[in-house]
């Protein structure tokens, strides 16, 4: 039997898994190509893609189609080729990565083989033939422990019910909703099925339905309380709802049950520095390596508590120590230029830049790295080299992101539309009247945590944290309008419109109850001052929910120069939520929305924001800080001027530049820049001249 056929036997049903493509004509040819593979007539089908190659040379369905053709046609150099070009714009693509396995088994190159066959399993755990490619080089090359361990994978795959299966397949494509489709078309056969809730939950949380996962998860976890991915699972998105208290309790608990476990001594760790208990956590962590010796992950880990503290020293301390135990190891780099006052050796760029070279450098470590050389090189002011790295960090990411910048154009107009002077007038009855919270929004590195530490700076305001209880609510309420449900809500009726046209539609009873909601929940992060800050910047596309449940809320529009403001998120690589930062246009495009959304809460609900613009607050602190606590009704304290004093635990990026007086050197740096930001100022149009 030849390699191919040795191969196609792997494979031995040509599971194409391609996503949705754009143009009817384009979908057409391209269904009929995948027509063509799957009837084995793999010439024809290369005759329908090749021509499409050059006007569409990063489509992700026509590089994959491309290269399963040519594989099966023999020409396993153009395949690998072919597969290249699609890791660089999919790099999570799982079944590139099988594809390569395949060719290199082929090649009989057992080593490259086994290493993509890992790689397409780590990014779709899915794929059975990727499993069964990894247990044949694995006999080949004599590894009878890996080839156990891989065994035991594939077994539990295996015993999966096969509709489980595709949803694992379909989350790992990116495809949510076909996937939540069909987990709920299974669960309604087997609606105690534990895996089954655990999928639907994972769903949920990527698309950011938390409290629907965590209600899945803990039904999940009552019905089946041994079952340890259910465990981790509840507590991690119990974490992501920021119940950091309840998350910790449940690490605690699942610690207990194997105290030497290193996996959950380190997941208990990192929920007792959610909760703020940063001593325990860096305890935890040091058990951790007791068990790890010179684990990079944690003492990264480490050295994320020792920042958060203030302790600038301790923290590029342990993020040395982690390089040095794994020079590879990109987040490490990136969490030293985080920093923003550290300043890289030219041994450390130089380590960085052989790493970014190489093939097979993780793609997390690669996207760190680049941007770490970003700010290595924007030190050095060699500014053409240091926007090279941070377009390629920034493309790296946007090739695993969804965003469409004209999807968020339309979400911000459904806004203008649906939430009308009339709206607010006829539910002036409605919602919590607690004047607790006060909202900073706006976007990102336009000064809000500046702004955040000067309030949290006054006695009578508890600092918090990016809170993402009105975002969920946004989303429960979308929900409510495709018919997928939302709490009692959904009990209640079923004929919503889409968010946020549904506003109208809510009761001030419902409203009222959604108010007292977000200060119950809320209330876990305050410290006991009569106001509190939630300062998520998103919250400035939903000022029209908030207005309605929280009529009395504060809202702090932290605004920066369009140019200056644009830059500055577009060489900060995000945790999460927000994918508008990778591409200059993107940006210029969300900035330019925000602008215009913003305008139009001022005219529909006049008086309800105060802006504070970054720059006149860096040329006159006191004034603006006095406006700031008037429009709060707080009385004026030195300390909001004198915020660097403030010892209290920052989580931003901007957590080293607060603890220091307010200065104007970065109010000009994007100019260093300026020859490369066209797209930025096209997208931005008249914005630009700010």
């Amino acid at each position: 039997m030849s390699a191919i056929q040795q191969t196609a036997e792997i494979d031995s049903k040509i599971d194409l898994g391609v996503s949705d493509a754009g143009d009817a004509e384009l979908v057409a040819t391209i269904d009929k190509a995948t027509q063509a593979i799957s009837q084995k007539e793999f010439a024809a089908a290369l005759s329908l893609l090749l021509p499409l190659m050059s006007e569409h040379s990063r489509n992700e369905e026509i590089l994959y189609l491309v290269a399963v053709a040519q594989r099966y046609l023999g020409d396993t150099g153009s395949a690998l080729a072919t597969l290249t070009s699609l890791v660089a714009c999919a790099p999570n693509h799982g079944r590139a990565y099988q594809e390569e396995g395949h060719n290199h088994r082929v090649l009989g190159d057992a080593e490259a083989a086994l290493r993509a066959y890992s790689w397409a399993c780590h990014y779709n755990p899915a794929l059975e033939a990727s499993y069964k490619g990894q247990l044949q080089m694995l006999r080949q090359l004599d590894r009878p422990q890996l080839h156990e361990q891989v065994s035991a994978q594939l077994k539990q795959l295996l015993s999966q019910p096969k509709p489980l299966v595709a949803v694992v397949d379909l989350i790992s494509q990116g495809k949510l909703l076909k996937a939540e489709d069909l987990c709920r078309q299974f669960m309604l056969r087997d609606p105690a099925n534990v895996e089954g809730m655990r999928l639907l939950a994972d769903i949920g949380c990527r698309l950011g339905v938390l409290d629907d996962a965590e209600t899945l998860l803990s039904s999940a976890h009552d019905l089946a309380p041994n079952n340890i991915p259910v465990h981790i699972d509840y507590i991690q998105t119990l974490r992501k709802r920021q119940r950091f208290v309840d998350a910790r309790a449940e690490a605690q608990k699942l610690l207990a049950s194997s105290p030497n476990n290193p996996q959950f001594i380190s997941l208990a760790a990192v929920e007792a520095m959610q909760s703020g208990e940063f001593d325990e956590a860096l305890g935890l962590f040091s058990r951790v390596l007791e068990y790890l010796p010179g684990d990079s992950l944690t003492l990264t880990s480490i050295g994320h508590a020792q920042k958060t503290q203030g302790d600038y020293d301790a923290a590029v301390a342990s993020y040395h120590l982690a390089l040095a135990n794994n020079s590879g190891h990109g987040e490490a780099y990136y969490s030293l230029a985080n920093l923003k006052v550290y300043q890289f050796s030219d041994d450390e760029v130089a380590s960085m830049q052989a790493h970014v070279l190489q093939p097979r450098l993780a793609h997390n470590d690669r996207v760190y790295m680049n941007f770490a050389l970003g700010k290595a090189f924007e030190d050095r002011e060699r500014f053409a080299e240091s926007f090279e790295y941070y377009e390629q960090g920034n493309a790296l990411k946007k090739a695993q992101s969804r965003y469409r910048a004209s999807s968020m154009t339309e979400d911000i107009a459904a806004q203008k539309v649906a939430c009308t002077r009339d709206l607010f007038e006829s539910k002036n009855d409605a919602g919590c009247q607690a004047p607790d919270p006060l909202f900073i929004l706006g976007l990102p590195r336009a000064g809000s945590t500046l702004v955040e530490q000067i309030l949290a700076s006054h006695s009578l305001v508890d600092g918090t944290l990016e809170l993402p209880n009105i975002l969920s609510l946004s989303q429960r309420l979308r929900r409510l309008g495709q018919g997928r449900g939302a709490g009692k809500l959904a009990r209640e009726r079923d004929d919503y419109d889409a968010y946020p046209a549904n506003l109208a539609q809510l009761s001030s009873a419902q409203l009222t109850e959604f108010g007292e909601e977000f200060i119950e929940q809320t209330a876990v992060h305050r410290a006991g001052s009569p106001f509190f800050i939630d300062k998520m910047p998103n919250n400035f596309r939903h000022i029209g929910l908030i207005k309605l449940i929280l009529p009395n809320a504060k809202i702090i529009d932290a605004r920066r120069g369009s140019m200056a403001c644009c830059f500055s998120g577009f060489k900060q690589l995000f945790a999460e939520g927000q994918e508008f930062s990778y591409s200059l246009e993107d940006i210029g495009t969300y900035y330019s929305d925000y602008v215009d959304l913003m305008a139009h809460w001022d005219e529909v609900l006049p008086g309800f924001v105060h802006r504070i613009e970054n720059e006149k607050l860096i040329d006159d602190l006191e004034g603006e800080v006095r406006k700031l606590l008037d429009f709060c009704g707080l009385p004026f304290e030195q300390a909001c001027v004198e915020f660097h004093r403030n010892k209290r635990n920052v989580r931003t990026p901007s957590s080293e530049q607060v603890r220091q007086p307010i200065s104007k050197s970065g109010v000009d740096q994007w100019r260093n820049y300026s020859n490369y930001l066209d797209p930025l100022r096209n997208a931005l149009g008249g914005l630009s001249h700010e």
